[in-house]
């Protein structure tokens, strides 16, 4: 076993223990890099989202948004007790279901009165999108086993970089049949994601949050 995989076994899974707790320097700086990355492609989204009349963008934007925030949270309490990391977790495994229902239930109001989006927009967007979104993927890839804290922050990035793609494809349904059912499907998907990964974020996080030593125990 080298040096480096003695003094951090548990964040190269040499040890093969899958609950790495975010306890290292490297993972810490990752961290900071993948919250810019969000936040700037929020900011990006967002106003592109409108600009375009495109809900896939919205959402996506909106993802960008809860992961910056979750991120920081994940970052804020590592090293704490796990009670305290898992609480984390369920808080957003919580945000990601309420990120859900919301995307589903303005999908289904705009699926009335939504415009057709800008197509060219969306595509471009969508390709800087995917582009931040791998890049934080392949930053975290070598920590997405761990405990729910961090397997959150693995989660979500991933969602993201599927989610793009799919906003791709969104772009060429709405340019290849000018109707605006491509970009709000692929809303629906990124829903059913977010509510996928809630799901799974929260059966983690209560099992670590019930398994959790109490403060008098060691």
């Amino acid at each position: 076993m080298s040096e480096h995989c003695h003094t951090e076994t548990q964040s190269c899974g040499c040890s093969g223990n899958p609950k790495f707790d975010g306890m290292d320097a490297a993972y810490k700086k990752i961290l900071w890099i993948v919250i810019a990355i969000n936040a700037g492609m929020f900011l990006v989204e967002f106003f592109s989202g409108y600009l375009a009349k495109s809900q896939g963008l919205k959402a996506d934007a909106l993802d960008f948004l809860g992961d910056s925030l979750t991120y920081g949270m994940s970052l804020a309490v590592i090293g704490m007790s796990l009670k305290v990391r898992s609480t984390a977790a369920l808080l957003k495994g919580f945000s990601l279901l309420l990120m859900g229902l919301w995307v589903l239930g303005s999908t289904a109001y705009n699926s009335l009165y939504l415009s057709l989006p800008a197509a060219h927009i969306m595509g471009v967007v969508s390709i800087m999108a995917l582009a931040a979104n791998l890049t934080s993927v392949l930053l975290l890839m070598r920590y997405k086993d761990g405990d729910a804290n961090v397997r959150s922050v693995w989660q979500c990035s991933r969602n993201d970089a599927i989610g793009n793609v799919a906003i791709m494809i969104a772009a060429l349904g709405v340019w290849g049949t000018a109707t605006r059912w491509p970009d709000l499907v692929v809303a629906a998907i990124l829903a059913s994601l977010f509510l996928r990964s809630a799901y799974l974020i929260l059966k983690q996080g209560w099992q670590e949050y019930q398994n959790a030593p109490t403060v008098t125990e060691t």
